[in-house]
C-alpha cells in the first residue's frame, strides 16, 4: 500500500517547501523506491496560467499540457516522478468539480458543503495524484503532497481538514507529516526565536494535525537547547526536530544536509521500512563537489538574461537553473546579467557590451518586445551566442525578417494586426478562442531535426519531445524568403508542419525555439540545447573548448538506473 507523505508550512511563505519535498523524495529514490509528488494550492484559480508572472513567478507546463506551480519544476529537476495534470490541484479547481457534479445532480438533492463534499474532492484528488504501475509493473511507494500556502490562511483550511480525515482513515503507519516552519533570528539580541514555530504548531494542532517531524528553516546553527525546547512545546519528538539551514552555495546542498540530519531514516523508520544501510547519495555528492570546484576554480560565463519579468526571480526560474546544469557540464560558473528589455530598447545595447550570450525567454504582451529584437540584432551582428525561447525564438524572426530579408514593419499579429508582413501569426485553429485559460497549445509535441542541422547535432537524433505553451507561430508564407537570407529552419513538428527551432548557420550559436526546453533540463542531465549554448559562451569567455562532460555525473555512474530504481 503506498505511503503518504504531507508537508505543511507555518510562520511565512516561501521557507522552501518545495525544494524540501523535491529533496525528500530524491532520498527515497536513493533507497529504491518509487515516488509521486504532488502540489495543493489554495488560491481559487483553476490553475496559474492566467495568473502574471510578477504575481507567481513561471508557470511551469507538464508533459500532458497542465499549467503548473513552479514547485513541480523542483520536483522534475530532483526525482524522476512521472508528473501530470493530477499533480496540481487548486482551490479553483477543486470547487469546479464540485459544482460541476451538483449541476449533473450527482447530488441526489443534497446540500453541497465544505464538509464533505469538498473536503471528499480534495481527497479524491490526493488519490488521483498518485499514478498507476509504470512500464516495469511498479506501484508508487511513497506518495508526496505539498500544501501550498502558511498554516492559518483561510484559504488553506479545507485542505488541512481533508489531510486530517485522510490520516484518520488510514492506518497511522502509512502517513506522515513534515511541517517546514522559520526560526527568526533577532540581530537586536543575537538570538533565534522558537516563538513563531510553537504558535505555528500549535495552530496546526487546532485543525487536528499532529506533525511528525519539524523541519526548522534558519539562518544560524540551531541549540541543542532549541531544539529540545521545540521538541516540548510542539509536542514533537527531539530526533524529529531537523536543522536546516541556509545552503551555502547551491540548493542542490539540501538533500545532503536532509540525510545527515537523518531525515531518510526518522521517515523510513516511521513507515516500517529498512533503514539500516546509509542512503547513498554519492552521485549526487559529487556533483555538488563539481558545483564547488567550479567555484573556486573561477572560469565564469556571464549570461544577459533580456526579459519582461526579469525583476521577480521566480519569474525565470527554469530557464536560471538551466544555465547552472550547462554550466555543470561545461564547468564554468553562470554569472546572470538579469536586463529589462525596456531597458535595453530606452538605454541602448550598450547595457550588453561584455556578456558571453545572450539568452531571451518567452512571455506575453507587448511591452519590452523592441527591446527583445534590438537585443538580439546585437548577438547576431557581435557574434555572440544567442539561444531564443518561445516569443524569444518569434522575436529574433521578426529581426531577421526586418534587418535580414528588408520586410519593413514585419512583426507578429499578437502585437500589430496591420502589419504588411505578419511573419508571426496566430494559430488558424485558435481563431475562435474567446477564454484564456488552457486554450494555448500546450505540453509536449514531436519534432523532426532537420539532419545536418546545429539542433541534430545537439540532441543526437532525429525525432524529439519537447513542452509547449503559446498561441502564435512562424508563418510558413515567410520560410522560404528568410531561409535564403539565413534565417534556417531545422524542426518541425510534424503532421502539422509547424517550424519549430530556427538557425543561422555562419554564426558561434544562433537558436530560436518554439518550445521551452528549460523544463526538460536535470542537473545531472543538463539539456542539449542548454549544454551547447553555454559550451559556445565558455568558448567565447575562456578561448577554449569547455568541458562537455556532465554525463560522467549521470546517476548511471552509481548504484541507480535512470529511473531512480536501485540497481
Amino acid at each position: 500500500m503506498t505511503k503518504h507523505i504531507f508537508v505543511t508550512g507555518g510562520v511565512v511563505s516561501n521557507l522552501g517547501k518545495g525544494l524540501t519535498t523535491a529533496a525528500i523524495g530524491m532520498i527515497l529514490e536513493a533507497r529504491g523506491y518509487r515516488v509521486s509528488i504532488q502540489k495543493l494550492d489554495p488560491y481559487i484559480n483553476v490553475d496559474p496560467g492566467t495568473m502574471s508572472p510578477f504575481q507567481h513567478g513561471e508557470v511551469y507546463v507538464t508533459d500532458d499540457g497542465a499549467e503548473t506551480d513552479l514547485d513541480l519544476g523542483h520536483y522534475e529537476r530532483f526525482t524522476h516522478a512521472k508528473l501530470t495534470k493530477n499533480s496540481n490541484y487548486t482551490t479553483g479547481k477543486i470547487y469546479s468539480s464540485v459544482i460541476q457534479k451538483e449541476r449533473r445532480g450527482d447530488y441526489l438533492g443534497r446540500t453541497v458543503q465544505v464538509i464533505p463534499h469538498i473536503t471528499d474532492a480534495i481527497k479524491e484528488a490526493i488519490y488521483n495524484g498518485v499514478p498507476g504501475p509504470d512500464e516495469k509493473g511498479r506501484h508508487v511507494d511513497v506518495a508526496l503532497t505539498e500544501i501550498g500556502g502558511t498554516v492559518g490562511d483561510i484559504e488553506s483550511h479545507p485542505f488541512l481538514e481533508a489531510i486530517r480525515q485522510f490520516c484518520l482513515e488510514r492506518p497511522a503507519e502509512d502517513t506522515l507529516i513534515v511541517h517546514i516552519t522559520l526560526l527568526p533570528y533577532v540581530a537586536c539580541s543575537g538570538e533565534m526565536k522558537t516563538k513563531p514555530s510553537q504558535h505555528s504548531v500549535a495552530k496546526l494542532r487546532e485543525i487536528g494535525l499532529i506533525p511528525n517531524i519539524l523541519v526548522c528553516r534558519t539562518e544560524q546553527p540551531m541549540s541543542e537547547d532549541m531544539a529540545q525546547k521545540l521538541s516540548m512545546f510542539c509536542n514533537v519528538r527531539r530526533n524529529n526536530v531537523i536543522e536546516e539551514r541556509d545552503v551555502a552555495f547551491s540548493i542542490y546542498e539540501v538533500p545532503l544536509d536532509l540525510c545527515k540530519a537523518g531525515l531518510d531514516r526518522i521517515v523510513l523508520n516511521h513507515f516500517g521500512m529498512p533503514s539500516e544501510e546509509p542512503t547513498d547519495l554519492g552521485f549526487w555528492s559529487n556533483m555538488v563537489d563539481r558545483i564547488r570546484a567550479i567555484g573556486e576554480r573561477g572560469d565564469e560565463v556571464e549570461v544577459a538574461v533580456v526579459g519582461k519579468y526579469i525583476k521577480l526571480h521566480d519569474a525565470y526560474k527554469s530557464i536560471y537553473e538551466s544555465l547552472t546544469h550547462a554550466g555543470i557540464a561545461n564547468g564554468v560558473k553562470i554569472k546572470l546579467r538579469k536586463l529589462a528589455a525596456e531597458d535595453v530598447l530606452d538605454e541602448g545595447v550598450g547595457l550588453l557590451e561584455g556578456v558571453h550570450a545572450v539568452l531571451v525567454p518567452g512571455g506575453f504582451g507587448e511591452r519590452g518586445i523592441e527591446g527583445k529584437i534590438e537585443a538580439i540584432r546585437w548577438a547576431r551582428e557581435r557574434g555572440i551566442p544567442f539561444l531564443g525561447i518561445c516569443l524569444g525564438m518569434q522575436c529574433a524572426v521578426i529581426e531577421s525578417a526586418r534587418n535580414l530579408a528588408g520586410l519593413e514593419g514585419a512583426h507578429t499579429t499578437e502585437h500589430s494586426a496591420e502589419t504588411p508582413h505578419p511573419v508571426i501569426h496566430y494559430m488558424s485553429d485558435q481563431s475562435d478562442e474567446t477564454e484564456k485559460g488552457g486554450t494555448m497549445r500546450l505540453g509536449a509535441y514531436d519534432c523532426i531535426l532537420e539532419e545536418g542541422s546545429l539542433a541534430f547535432e545537439l540532441y543526437g537524433k532525429e525525432r524529439i519531445s519537447e513542452r509547449h505553451r503559446h498561441r502564435w507561430e512562424f508563418n510558413n508564407e515567410y520560410r522560404e524568403v528568410l531561409a535564403k537570407v539565413g534565417l534556417k529552419q531545422t524542426g518541425f513538428h510534424p503532421g502539422r508542419n509547424l517550424v519549430e527551432i530556427v538557425e543561422i548557420e555562419d554564426h558561434p550559436f544562433f537558436v530560436g525555439v518554439q518550445f521551452h526546453p528549460e523544463f526538460k533540463c536535470r542537473p545531472l542531465e543538463p539539456h542539449p540545447l542548454f549544454a551547447g549554448f553555454i559550451n559556445a559562451a565558455a568558448n567565447l569567455a575562456i578561448g577554449k573548448n569547455a568541458r562537455m562532460d556532465g554525463e560522467a555525473l549521470t546517476p548511471s555512474t552509481s548504484s541507480i538506473d535512470k529511473d531512480g530504481v536501485m540497481a
